[in-house]
């Protein structure tokens, strides 16, 4: 969790908003201390506060950088493998992502520490650490999207095995999961006040699989994926025996 400090609050959340690129309507933020003026210069501390940048009902965050998507984008068409990279095992396979994805984030000038969480179903979640997280997360997720892709790209590979993974900055995975609940659910009401199916944004596979879950339980509704990845998306539709 990312702490920033300054004489005052004010201060301190100036200095993080500075530095993560946003704007308080696009970040939560906890004090964490309020600081001491001392008596004359002794035992004087800074106020501390953590920023976290957090997802709106519009799936809308961050600030958008051009630049480092573009970085990404290249080198999802640059995966360079010697052959002592291939048939790897899980574990050295999750390492040379590690180290692969350490290289690409300080490419795109936003250096990240990896660091490598087991999830649920065998999921492999890659924790990217950085006091810049809109700049690794992108306004609606692109970026962090694009380097979803390319480590998927990567473990594919590479890898002996077939590994899911899944890159993650702060909290926004978690967040944006119940966005996408909340979408899948006002995107279902939609379909079935006008009958007509709703095409949404491109998304990665699993979290296409969070809104096929979710609806899933909805007899009037039923979904399908449509498109080539990464642009891959979901169509939500009525269900044909109801309409």
């Amino acid at each position: 969790m990312p702490v920033y400090e300054g004489a005052t609050i004010d201060e301190a959340i100036k200095h993080g908003l500075d530095v993560l690129g946003l704007t308080k309507d696009e970040v939560e933020i906890n004090i964490l201390g309020e600081g001491k003026k001392g008596f004359l210069g002794i035992g004087k501390k800074n106020a501390q506060v953590s920023i976290e940048p957090t997802v709106s009902e519009e799936i809308s965050e961050a600030v958008e950088e051009v630049v480092t998507e573009t970085v990404v984008r290249e080198k999802i068409a640059e995966v360079d493998l010697s052959d002592t990279l291939t048939e790897l095992d899980n574990e050295e396979a999750l390492k040379q992502l590690a180290v692969y994805l350490t290289e690409v984030t300080k490419e795109m000038g936003v250096p990240a520490l990896v660091k490598v969480d087991r999830g649920d179903n065998g999921l492999m979640i890659l924790n990217l650490e950085t006091d810049k997280q809109g700049m690794l997360i992108g306004k609606h997720g692109k970026i962090l999207n694009a380097l979803q892709y390319l480590a998927q790209v990567f473990v594919h590979r590479v890898a002996k095995n077939k590994l899911s993974v899944v890159v993650n900055v702060g909290n926004y995975r978690q967040k944006r999961e119940e966005v996408l609940v909340r979408l899948a659910k006002r995107t279902a009401e939609k379909v079935k006040e006008t009958g007509r199916p709703v095409f949404l944004e491109p998304m990665p596979a699993f979290e296409r699989k969070m809104i096929h879950s979710a609806l899933s339980y909805d007899e009037y509704i039923k979904t399908h994926s449509e498109g080539e990845e990464p642009y891959r998306y979901l169509v939500v539709e009525p269900a044909k025996k109801y309409f």
